[in-house]
């Protein structure tokens, strides 16, 4: 019998943003940036790989994946995808999870992101385990039937 072969996934907030007043686009501010970069960097150096990082359609998110596509050079690049706005439900972006037989990364928005995570680990989006701060990577892992959290990376952590 073959061993299955180990897939883990990436979900990612977006970087700190601009408030709506300074620029109602909401793009990263500068500190944004330098935690995505230290997160980025951290994430390539212990050797994360993925076949493609997907975002939301809000700035914010395509910045974050930007940046973590020049450390990570995703081998399918990168792509806007529906399902990851702040509202979403998480089903639609959770069957692409579990359907995928390669690495992902996800960037996204609260309350979006702890919902999935949630609705992956543990068979219920209602149940909080985690809400990331701005920046934090999460690693799930796949498993027979499910997913398992096996680590977070936070800007903070991430000095590299």
């Amino acid at each position: 019998m073959a061993a299955q072969r180990t897939i883990l996934h990436y979900l990612v907030r977006h970087g700190e943003s601009k408030v709506e007043l300074q620029d109602a686009a909401k793009p990263l501010s500068d500190n944004g940036c330098e935690e995505v970069r230290r997160v980025a960097r951290y994430a390539s150096a212990v050797g994360v790989e993925v076949a493609q990082i997907r975002h939301s359609d809000r700035l914010r998110a395509r910045q974050t994946a930007e940046i973590l596509a020049e450390y990570l050079a995703p081998r399918l690049g990168i792509r806007e995808d529906e399902g990851l706005a702040p509202g979403d439900e998480p089903e639609r972006i959770r069957a692409d999870i579990e359907d995928a037989d390669e690495s992902l990364m996800l960037v996204g928005h609260l309350p979006h992101l702890s919902r999935l995570i949630s609705a992956l680990v543990l068979g219920d989006s209602e149940k909080e385990i985690i809400r990331p701060e701005t920046g934090t990577m999460i690693c799930l892992v796949k498993i027979e039937r499910g997913f398992r959290l096996l680590w977070v990376l936070t800007p903070e952590l991430a000095q590299v």
